[in-house]
């Protein structure tokens, strides 16, 4: 944190927003040092502070006891991180529970595996209090760190992007194709199969034309018209403003485009909250707050976030996670 005017416990904590009671009294001290250095561990993304404190004595295992690494690690969501002899990072993932997931790896008989339980020599996790922040981790570290037994990832992990256009009867379409240099997608897809799914759903909840959707070509009504789960926008029928009123509906649901919002999540405590910041439809990063903190204060929240480097991933990385599940709130700024 470079751009602190002072490292002093006490205008730190009061600049990061870290609340801290009886101060200089051991326990208020103490419980303040916690949550500072869990700030400063979750802004670590080149794993410099845990491996320089993973224990020497460890290092020296040739043959590792995988049970005591499974008992080290606990159940619950984040990242963890396997180590060899050298103290090398050599495998990272991410799981809803690392206890469960950690004992899975150690008990497979699949060659890469069974690679990776003859190397491992030590392990760490990092609790991120849900699945969304634990997917940004896993992303950025492993094109970071490029650990040995993970598989590289793509320079971006999303093909297709939805996109609109106004037809010649000024009806708003809507399309599903390959990204290309066309950036201007309204949200992003790992596959076509994907984006059509996504359009499917679409179609069902806000009864839109299939026609209009790109997912049936005719000269005529869409097939869905005749049974009445479209309102007649394929052949006119229905009005222009009140079936584009839907359209538009989905797409503000589903653009980050001139957007500042915060999501916030479970924290890795009962006692605190996950926030994602999102400012002009860029992801600016990920960090934790304690309860008493006022997530609605985006400058003093910026201070204490870690930074997402690869926004193109993030954003769909994030957009794919709430077309799926929810969060506690979106908090528009």
């Amino acid at each position: 944190m470079p751009e602190e005017d002072s490292y002093s416990l006490g205008k730190l904590t009061r600049s990061l927003g870290i609340p801290i009671t009886d101060r200089h009294r051991a326990t208020g001290d103490a419980l303040a040092t916690v949550k500072l250095f869990k700030m400063l561990m979750a802004k670590d993304t080149d794993k410099t502070i845990i491996s320089t404190s993973l224990k020497s004595e460890t290092r020296k295992k040739v043959e590792p006891n995988l049970k005591k690494l499974i008992e080290k690690s606990e159940s619950t969501t984040g990242v963890y991180y396997f180590y060899n002899q050298d103290n090398e990072l050599i495998y990272l993932g991410k799981s809803k529970n690392i206890k469960k997931r950690i004992t899975q790896l150690f008990t497979s008989s699949q060659p890469k595996q069974k690679k990776i339980k003859k190397l491992v020599t030590d392990i760490s996790f990092e609790k991120t209090g849900n699945e969304l922040i634990a997917l940004l981790k896993e992303n950025v570290e492993i094109k970071k760190n490029k650990p040995k037994f993970n598989k590289p990832l793509k320079r971006k992990n999303f093909s297709h992007g939805l996109y609109s256009f106004i037809d010649d009867h000024g009806y708003i379409n809507l399309t599903v194709k390959n990204i290309g240099k066309d950036m201007g997608y309204i949200t992003s897809f790992s596959s076509l199969k994907s984006g059509k799914n996504f359009l499917e759903k679409m179609v069902s909840e806000h009864q839109l034309c299939k026609k209009l959707v790109g997912l049936e070509k005719t000269d005529s009504s869409c097939e869905n018209y005749p049974i009445e789960k479209c309102l007649g926008a394929c052949i006119r029928k229905e009005d222009k403003e009140s079936y584009n009123n839907r359209v538009q509906e989905i797409i503000d649901q589903n653009s980050f485009v001139n957007k500042n919002i915060i999501i916030v999540d479970n924290g890795r405590e009962a006692t605190e909250r996950s926030a994602i910041m999102i400012e002009d439809g860029i992801v600016l990063g990920y960090g934790f707050v304690d309860l008493q903190f006022q997530v609605t204060h985006p400058q003093v929240l910026k201070k204490v976030i870690t930074p997402l480097s690869n926004n193109l991933d993030s954003r769909h990385i994030v957009q794919s996670y709430l077309r799926h599940k929810k969060v506690k709130r979106i908090i528009e700024y």
